[in-house]
């Protein structure tokens, strides 16, 4: 199915915008003429030249959910509510998605289903609960439930963005002053040498790199850019990828940091798909997928598949050396009892804390690497410029 962002005018002459999902461009222009609106302009969402699908936040997701909750516990309809949820949008492409969802419902189309149509805009995850909640006429308790999953999500992502804005005004301070050193101080220093033959090997390599910076710095930024868009490339080849994606989780020191931070949403995930009644097996793939690693989702297609012949969560999960033992000993405890929903969300609130601290962690052991670095550089720099300012001040002495 593709996507058309389009231009129109409606009955009144009135300005429209939006964005319609269609099999072809023929079925595109004949769902805008059922809304009785004239196209003025429109492109292919997927091309070249258009504009980019409008992708929620998990901001907006929290608060969008947490309002159809609000809504539908209160008694409206859920075509009421999603028209006032339209209204409600301050940006004119999330209204214009949510306007034809309100659209789609209204026309008797399940929620799940319009949200399915904008499944570029909206999580699969989102979607998957909506289509369990509709199943078991528990939509309200689905919405409060995703409302409580994406404040969670947003408040976890706003730690690591909090935590990582120190380390990031250390590095650009590192990238700085290492220029500033090379390009302004250096020079100084090598001019004092009469001889440049005389000058010692660390200093000849450190007035090396001060003319390379000061003559050839274009070439210093083509490798930078080369290595950015050659590492983005190379994670997109899948063998590559996924040793990537295994040293994250099995690496030293930031291993088990980052083990904790998918333990953490691995458990909510699947403490909410599971206690809206979807069977085991789609919990599993949706709660892997959602964690963005690959080496996970290779060993969760083992999982998955034990699981559909009988084998017990527990001793699968247990077995992918991925989760802590804590972990699979509590979902072994919950299985047991006949509570596994119940002691999966208590396990996803312990580990979102722990999620936290892990990221506090991860932080600290940044900051004293970059200082550290820092600290060796300066050093490097003085010791090149120490027996040049060293023989400037015998030159003194001897006049």
């Amino acid at each position: 199915m593709k996507s058309f962002a389009y231009v129109a005018q409606d009955a009144k002459n009135k300005q429209v915008k939006g964005v319609i999902n269609a099999e072809n461009e023929q079925d595109f222009l004949k769902r805008v003429k059922e809304k009785g609106l004239y196209v003025t302009d429109y492109k292919e969402s997927d091309s070249d030249n258009s504009k980019s699908l409008y992708k929620f936040k998990t901001k907006e997701l929290a608060f969008c959910c947490r309002q159809l909750a609000a809504m539908l516990t209160s008694g409206l309809t859920l075509v009421k509510s999603i028209d006032i949820l339209t209204k409600e949008q301050e940006n004119e492409k999330a209204r214009a998605i949510w306007q034809d969802i309100y659209e789609s419902v209204q026309k008797g189309d399940s929620f799940s289903a319009a949200l399915e149509a904008h499944d570029s805009a909206f999580p699969e995850f989102l979607i998957s609960m909506v289509g369990a909640g509709e199943s078991s006429g528990s939509l309200d308790v689905i919405m409060q439930r995703m409302s409580d999953h994406y404040n969670k999500e947003n408040k976890l992502n706003n730690t690591i963005k909090g935590a990582m804005i120190y380390p990031i005004i250390l590095l650009v301070l590192c990238v700085v002053i290492v220029i500033f050193l090379f390009t302004f101080i250096m020079p100084t220093f090598i001019g004092m040498y009469d001889d440049p033959s005389k000058m010692p090997a660390l200093t000849k390599g450190m007035a090396a790199i001060s003319d390379f910076l000061k003559t050839k710095w274009y070439i210093l930024i083509i490798l930078v850019i080369a290595a950015f868009f050659g590492i983005r490339y190379a994670l997109k080849v899948p063998k590559i990828r996924l040793k990537f994606d295994r040293f994250l989780i099995k690496g030293p020191g930031i291993g088990p940091l980052i083990t904790k931070i998918y333990t953490g949403r691995f458990a909510r995930t699947l403490s909410s798909l599971y206690s809206s009644g979807i069977p085991m097996v789609e919990c599993l793939e949706r709660s892997s997928s959602i964690l963005g690693n690959s080496y996970i989702d290779e060993k969760f297609v083992g999982v998955v598949d034990e699981v559909k012949q009988g084998e017990s969560l527990s001793a699968a999960i247990t077995r992918t050396e991925i989760f802590e033992p804590m972990f699979c000993s509590v979902i072994y405890v919950g299985e047991e009892a006949g509570a596994l929903d119940s002691i999966l969300e208590k396990t996803s609130d312990y580990y979102e804390e722990e999620s936290e601290s892990a990221v506090q962690r991860l932080v600290g052991m940044i900051e004293p690497m970059l200082i550290i670095f820092m600290g060796l550089i300066i050093a490097l720099v003085v010791c090149g410029i120490y027996p040049a300012l060293y023989g400037s001040f015998e030159s003194i002495e001897n006049e």
